[in-house]
């Protein structure tokens, strides 16, 4: 009995350890998202520097890149100028998600490193990058021609991501 005592902990440490193992097998930098496959959430924002705002209507219609991105974002500031390149090439329609920033901190780094985006819409309190289930900034959401999300890019999009992961989707989706 005395050994089964001394067991019963073990063993549990055994399934405890298992599990963790298990766990860890997976890709951090996936982030699971409950809405793909879903259509996007509605919203309407204020524009930024006085230009037209962004709604979920600006977004039907056409596949789109939709980028949630702050003036304050380290790693905002590495994928801009992959999204500068995308802007130029005009393969897929890309909006911005101005999350939780000062419009003007904003403007200013638009204007420093060019602007890329279609329009671009400000969510200063963050209301809109709930409903989209953003965990941080950068994140980018590719949106199809009905609305739908199809996929999550959480962290700054690479070089790597836009060849592997992003171009063939959209190709997919029949963007231009």
């Amino acid at each position: 009995m005395r050994r089964l005592l001394f067991l019963l902990p073990v063993a549990l440490f055994a399934v405890i350890a298992g599990y963790f193992t298990l766990g860890l097998r997976g890709d951090p930098s996936l982030l699971p998202s409950a809405l793909i496959d879903k259509p996007a959430p509605d919203f309407a924002l204020p524009g930024l520097g006085g230009k037209p705002g962004l709604a979920r209507a600006d977004l039907a219609g056409r596949v789109a890149l939709v980028n949630f991105f702050a003036s304050w974002c380290a790693p905002c500031r590495t994928e801009h100028p992959l999204l500068m390149r995308l802007a130029e090439e005009g393969k897929v329609a890309l909006y911005g998600i101005d999350y939780k920033d000062k419009p003007e901190d904003a403007a200013r780094l638009l204007a420093q490193l060019g602007d890329p985006y279609r329009r671009i819409g400000v969510d200063r309190e963050g209301r809109t990058a709930i409903d989209f289930g953003v965990y941080g900034v950068p994140e980018t959401y590719v949106v199809d021609a009905a609305g739908r999300i199809r996929y999550r890019q959480v962290g700054p999009i690479s070089a790597a991501d836009w060849e592997r992961k992003l171009l063939p989707l959209l190709q997919k989706l029949g963007a231009s």
